[in-house]
């Protein structure tokens, strides 16, 4: 076991595409944490989703040993983080977990909203921040500017920034040798109370709940009775261990320690991300601060295709809770698709991740309903309520005003760019704040109030286009402010489709239920009777389309004769068609409730 003041816990914050998980290859490469054979790119994102997009979406843990300068070998626990906004949630819990933080920045991009804002997380955990010019290897750039940026931003020292290629692996060296000079080691006495913060979770078919662990005081082993302190209930630790980087047992775990545990939990709801562990036979008196609870942005319905996976997809559910602290559910029922969950997510992305996670994971095929945002009303009898649905909208009549959240949006965009990114956001009801032009490059920074509904539309794809892919956007969350906002129904047939409705603002609502009408006609295939779509604000209808049956030809066999033989036979099948359509329903496509956000 290693001595507490040879171990150091660190992890690596940037923005998107910074090259943090290059770095951490390399890092594991110097360290001979894993061999030649055993190398590929981005070793630390195992998630087929993550090496597929190219982005880390979980933080993950792994143990390096490293031999300093003064001839002692060090225990270095490295917990790589996302840099994406959406999981910025993963980050604040990794931080929880350190001493202290690479901070990196590419020397192409120089410093961005993400790594201002992770740096700051970091500060407010009383990290020791490392400062990382990373990617020396693009010549184009000048190092020399960003550090300049980072000095003007944070403050540090020309000596105290170090530059790095995780391409070339230069510079890797230096940097270990600063984490171990730079970062203390942890604090906490390997004797007292075990007090142990889960900072993640996942759940394994034959272990149960594997609980990842950052051990602040006592030590823990197989065998051990532990109690989990905001439930009380207690289990006996089957297997301890540590991240070299797949799972490997050891003895014990103690103070200053990061690695996992199982003991043999089989309910996800039974250990939970931010609880403390501590000892059944000597408890200590309090927990470990948590985490603060995170509040979703968006909303949406998760549906199964099949209604009789109902009970498969709530058990995926729970247990795929367990390993994202930021999703939250809750079962809900909609007339057009059955019984599902309204889930929130922290953005797009994430929802896109957490949809693509359940039908890869646990084998189901899913419809996801249009995503909203969190609206609070407040209605005439002077009570205050939150619906993150658009089929829970109050009548007219009830409603004294209505608010939507805001987000502050920062839009990074070269100066050709500016005049088509300002038109984009002032059409989706964008607050101009103010403009900076960055000293690297030519770029323009864009300060925008930005409705978080318009967002979640199809903005963030439109910016893309109109700045040819060059366009940067970050965004936090600014409140909420009131707006002149509708209620948009869509009618199937006569009936309304609760999946489908939209809350949109008075001067958008008819323009945007044209654009969903228009789309469903594209996307509901035919049917055998006629397929009337609408469109309607409240009582008056704003949009209406048809889908023509599908047709035969009854007359085909008739040659010649009285014309009224014709007319009989046209007739009969009009007569069978309106029957069916009283009995018939129409089949929506998955892409049909999609197409809600297509308004182009």
């Amino acid at each position: 076991m290693t001595n507490q003041k040879y171990i150091r816990n660190f992890s690596i914050v940037a923005h998107i595409d910074h090259g943090k998980s290059t770095l951490a290859d390399r890092m594991l490469e110097a360290t001979g944490a894993i061999s030649e054979k055993e190398m590929r790119e981005q070793v630390l994102d195992d998630m087929d989703l993550e090496r597929e997009r190219g982005i880390t979406i979980k933080a993950s843990a792994v143990r390096m040993h490293y031999t300093a300068h003064d001839g002692h070998t060090y225990e270095l626990n490295l917990i790589d983080t996302p840099g994406h906004v959406d999981f910025s949630y993963e980050v604040s819990r990794a931080l929880h977990a350190c001493e202290g933080a690479l901070l990196l920045v590419d020397v192409s991009q120089g410093v961005e909203a993400q790594t201002v804002a992770n740096a700051y997380l970091a500060i407010a955990e009383d990290l020791v921040l490392i400062p990382v010019v990373s990617k020396i290897d693009l010549t184009d750039f000048d190092p020399r500017q960003v550090a300049r940026q980072l000095h003007e931003e944070f403050g540090f020292a020309e000596h105290e920034i170090h530059y790095a290629s995780g391409k070339t692996g230069a510079g890797v060296a230096e940097i270990l040798e600063a984490i171990v000079q730079e970062i203390p080691p942890p604090a906490g006495d390997p004797n007292a109370p075990l007090k142990a913060l889960i900072f993640d979770c996942e759940f394994d078919a034959h272990l149960g709940v594997v609980a990842y662990v950052r051990i602040f005081e006592g030590t823990v082993a197989a065998g051990d009775r532990i109690q989990m302190m905001s439930t009380g209930q207690v289990f006996e630790v089957s297997s301890v261990g540590v991240f070299a980087p797949q799972r490997q047992e050891v003895d014990r775990l103690s103070a200053g320690s990061v690695g996992y545990l199982t003991a043999g939990i089989k309910h996800a709801a039974e250990s939970r991300v931010g609880d403390t562990i501590t000892s059944a036979s000597r408890p200590a008196s309090v927990p470990l601060p948590g985490y603060r609870k995170v509040r979703p942005m968006v909303f949406a319905g998760l549906y199964p295709v099949d209604n009789a996976d109902q009970p498969a997809l709530k058990d995926a559910i729970e247990k795929y809770s367990l390993n994202d602290a930021a999703f939250s559910y809750e079962p809900e029922s909609s007339t057009a698709l059955g019984f599902g969950f309204r889930c929130g997510f922290l953005g797009l992305l994430h929802m896109e991740i957490v949809q693509e996670r359940l039908e890869r994971e646990y084998g189901l095929e899913l419809v996801a309903t249009a995503p909203s945002v969190r609206y609070r009303i407040l209605r005439t009898d002077g009570e205050v309520i939150e619906i993150n649905n658009p089929a829970l909208l109050p009548e007219p009549q009830y409603i004294e005003a209505v608010e939507e959240p805001v987000v502050a949006a920062t839009i990074t965009v070269p100066q050709e760019h500016v005049g088509g990114c300002m038109k984009l956001s002032e059409s989706v009801r964008g607050q101009f704040q103010r403009m900076d032009y960055q000293q690297a490059g030519d770029r323009v920074v864009l300060h925008y109030i930005l409705p978080l509904a318009e967002i979640i539309v199809d903005y963030y794809d439109n910016l893309k286009s109109i700045s040819r892919g060059y366009a940067l956007l970050d965004y936090e969350p600014a409140g909420y402010t009131v707006a002149d906002l509708v209620k948009v129904d869509i009618l199937v047939n006569n009936e309304p489709v609760d999946a489908l409705a939209i809350i949109a603002h008075r001067r958008l609502a008819e323009q945007r239920g044209r654009a969903i009408i228009a789309n469903l006609k594209k996307e509901i295939p035919r049917q055998l009777f006629e397929v009337r779509l609408q469109a309607a604000i409240g009582k008056r209808v704003v949009a209406a389309m048809r889908i023509p049956p599908l047709r035969k030809d009854v007359i085909e066999k008739l040659y010649g004769g009285d014309v009224t033989r014709k007319r009989k036979l046209l007739e009969k099948q009009k007569a069978g068609k309106k029957r069916m359509k009283q009995v018939g329903k129409v089949e929506i496509p998955q892409e049909a409730f999609m197409s809600v956000l297509r308004t182009d």
